[in-house]
């Protein structure tokens, strides 16, 4: 009697820790869904280096600030410049600034339907083995051995904000878009910098998909 009373005691702890477990969990999940994560469309545009830049506008150009973009230092500009491939061009290609160390294009998969080259899709930066493009702007033309991607959905956002989320830098994460084409992203990617601002990127064939508009907010789950 004495062995199974002890015995009954213990289960009973065991399932007191574990419904607290339950518990804490469901309030952290709630408490992280009420942290809305503002979500902005990255339409197709061109990142430059300085010599890029002078061979396509001239030399010593500077780009013209248009409007700031979201996260720090960032800006749209001005320029614009017209990217081919071996089908068809897209005219009207905002650059983006400031400059970089590398040139790089991005774009969405129909525009790559457009344009007639197969694109992988990447995390900025990571252009090894990408699609070659052409780049013309108003003072010449570039030939882009490899460059041209398809950006990874993505959340920008601070450590501070990785802790409150428990991720790393480079996890894949669910975000939950709501409304009339509401759906779940899966392969979202965190990226963690103390200098980033906590924002949700896709491009126009997503944004499509779900309805969203610059400004909008979605749930990281």
């Amino acid at each position: 009697f004495h062995k199974r009373k002890s015995s009954d005691s213990g289960w009973s702890k065991s399932m007191d820790e574990l419904t607290e477990r339950i518990t804490e969990k469901i309030k952290l999940r709630e408490k992280r869904a009420k942290k809305l994560v503002i979500a902005n469309v990255s339409a197709r545009h061109l990142h430059v280096c300085v010599a890029d830049l002078e061979k396509l506008f001239g030399k010593d150009y500077k780009l013209t600030k248009d409007r700031d973009l979201m996260q720090p230092g960032e800006f749209a500009s001005k320029e614009s410049v017209t990217i081919k491939g071996p089908k068809g061009e897209i005219k009207k290609v905002r650059v983006l600034g400031p400059v970089r160390k590398a040139t790089q294009v991005e774009i969405s998969r129909t525009d790559s339907f457009m344009l007639g080259i197969s694109v992988p899709i990447r995390i900025s930066g990571d252009t090894k083995n990408s699609a070659p493009i052409s780049v013309t702007g108003p003072n010449g033309l570039i030939e882009i051995k490899e460059g041209c991607v398809i950006a990874k959905r993505h959340v920008h956002m601070t450590p501070a904000d990785a802790e409150f989320f428990q991720l790393k830098d480079g996890e894949t994460i669910r975000v939950k878009c709501e409304g009339e084409r509401g759906l779940i992203f899966d392969n979202v990617v965190a990226r963690v910098r103390q200098d980033m601002t906590l924002e949700f990127h896709v491009d126009t064939d997503e944004a499509n998909a779900a309805g969203i508009k610059n400004g909008d907010k979605v749930i990281i789950l």
